[in-house]
């Protein structure tokens, strides 16, 4: 702890006397000069104008922007009979569907064997040789691919 409280101040007194060797210098070096404004050699000239229609057209107004924002947008999946609410039985449907793959014996209850179905395969799916054992080889198929890069539209 002391070598900590030293250190602090150590660090604080050679702040210190940074500021106080910066504040010296800029003293000595005086007032600094200011630039003069730069002369207007030519201030009778006019540009050249140009011709007001050379380039066309104006180009057409940009697409107005949605009025509803990511949230609304949100709010709007959920809310199947746009009514205004979101009941419990809407916020959950979009659920249902994932829920009743993994529900194998349909019985609306899901048991750790039906949730853990996906590890299960994934991993005999893995095991090459069936010995119930991975290597690391055998492991690194076990990552999740990564997502495909969406192709430029140059």
């Amino acid at each position: 702890m002391n070598r900590f409280v030293a250190g602090a101040a150590a660090c604080l007194l050679l702040v210190t006397a940074g500021l106080f060797w910066w504040q010296i210098r800029a003293e000595k070096a005086g007032p600094a000069a200011t630039p003069q404004p730069p002369v207007a050699a030519q201030a009778d000239e006019k540009l050249p104008e140009g011709d007001g229609n050379a380039m066309g057209a104006a180009p057409p107004m940009p697409p107005e922007a949605s009025e509803k924002d990511r949230e609304a947008k949100r709010f709007d999946r959920y809310d199947r009979n746009r009514d205004g609410i979101i009941t419990r039985t809407e916020m959950m449907a979009s659920r249902t569907k994932a829920f009743k793959k993994l529900d194998t014996d349909g019985n609306n209850l899901l048991s750790f064997e039906e949730w853990a179905v996906a590890t299960s395969d994934r991993f005999a799916g893995a095991d090459g040789n069936g010995d119930g054992k991975l290597t690391r080889a055998e492991f690194a198929a076990t990552a999740p691919k990564p997502a495909a890069k969406p192709k430029c539209k140059c």
